[in-house]
């Protein structure tokens, strides 16, 4: 069974992904999405040619469905303590994904989940940067039962759009866009990137950058609209709220820059390379099992506050707005890509196959799979040296 959490970026989509494909591992999937609104409503989602069964439930009703279903084992997606009490109260193995470790960046949170993570079968970290962020929140958890499992790219999902259409819509000829896909918040620290930019397009004179993204923070997107309009470089940054053509951003693009002060696993960047686009990105989960460290993907510049592993919302709060230590760094790296330009077009097919080669979601699943059953067989096992009998397969 997998439990997720509706309509947060990449942990949503990492949980839609898994309840399509474990079955192809012999795992029965149910999708259970927790809904205010219903009582316990089922439904069916399909990607391609493949489906899941979804169930909606309000919490309150989630402990009955679980004690009437019965699964061997949860795949729980976002911290939901509700899930992973009702499950610890009939015995049900808990393998949660730490899509990031943002839930425990205030130090007040750790000794409440240090008591809750023993209630968690095992973890499965998407970088190994979250997990480290998590075993310095909680060292007492034991360091073997977190695996990392980087997230991995469904091809069926990707698409490309012809390139030169796809800069005709967007009124491009000679252009270098830069594109930044994120949501404009604290994390994706938007601010800090604008500001950088109007710094390279003085530079550059035909840099462009291309935000598109919800307004998850609505008081810190019109921040972010007013930095702009008092900008030099205004016209040539260019605001967009949410896109559901992002592969025709992606296409019409020369590069791909992310500046945010934390990331589990960036599905943005991930799907950038995907379409052949050089990444630059500040220093986050993932940022340098995507890149590496040899330039032939892009270039991973520090982190805006310093070090990534140390991170807590009061100093992402007090940097949202003041000039950032990787403001330099960021400006010559975005130049340096925009002065090989020709080198980056040359490999933009190289670079789009290489990717789909190094991030297949069958790997990302198998992982998973094997993880899901390692903590259901260790719970099976318990039940029948007990004599209870096993439960049945969900």
């Amino acid at each position: 069974m997998v439990v997720g959490v509706p309509g947060i970026g990449g942990l949503d989509k990492i949980a839609i992904q898994l309840a399509l494909y474990l079955p192809a591992h012999d795992i029965e999937t149910v999708f259970v999405v927790p809904d205010e609104g219903s009582e316990h409503s089922q439904a069916s989602g399909e990607a391609g040619d493949k489906a899941y069964q979804e169930i909606r439930l309000e919490p309150r009703n989630f402990a009955t469905w679980l004690r009437a279903y019965r699964p061997d084992v949860i795949s729980l997606h976002g911290t939901t303590d509700w899930v992973v009490d009702s499950a610890a109260e009939l015995g049900i193995p808990v393998v949660e994904t730490l899509h990031g470790a943002h839930s425990f960046f205030d130090s007040r949170g750790w000794a409440a989940e240090r008591l809750r993570s023993r209630k968690v079968a095992s973890f499965v970290a998407v970088s190994e940067l979250v997990r480290r962020q998590y075993l310095r929140a909680n060292p007492q958890y034991s360091a073997h039962r977190i695996i990392t499992v980087p997230n991995g790219i469904d091809v069926c999902s990707i698409t490309t759009p012809d390139r030169s259409a796809a800069r005709g819509r967007l009124g491009l000829r000679e252009q270098f866009l830069f594109v930044s896909l994120a949501r404009y918040s604290l994390q994706k620290n938007t601010f800090g990137l604008v500001q950088a930019f109007d710094e390279l397009a003085r530079l550059c004179p035909d840099v462009h950058l291309l935000i598109a993204g919800p307004a998850q923070d609505v008081s810190y997107c019109r921040q972010v609209l007013r930095l702009r309009d008092n900008l030099q470089h205004a016209d040539r940054i260019h605001l967009r709220g949410n896109c559901d053509e992002t592969a025709t951003l992606l296409s019409a693009a020369d590069g791909f820059v992310l500046n945010s002060f934390f990331e589990g696993w960036a599905l943005a960047s991930m799907e950038a390379l995907a379409l052949g686009l050089p990444i630059v990105t500040s220093e986050v989960g993932g940022a340098r099992e995507q890149i590496g460290e040899d330039g032939t993907r892009g270039i991973v510049v520090a982190n805006p506050l310093g070090d990534p592993e140390i991170m807590d919302w009061q100093a992402m709060s007090r940097a949202r707005f003041c000039p950032q230590g990787n403001k330099k760094e960021l400006v010559a790296a975005m130049a340096d890509i925009v002065a090989r330009r020709e080198y980056w077009a040359m490999m933009r097919d190289d670079l789009r196959k290489e990717s789909l080669v190094r991030f297949p979601i069958d790997r990302c699943v198998s992982e998973h799979a094997l993880a899901l059953a390692n903590a259901a067989g260790a719970r099976i096992s318990s039940t029948s040296r007990k004599g209870s009998g096993s439960p049945r397969h969900g």
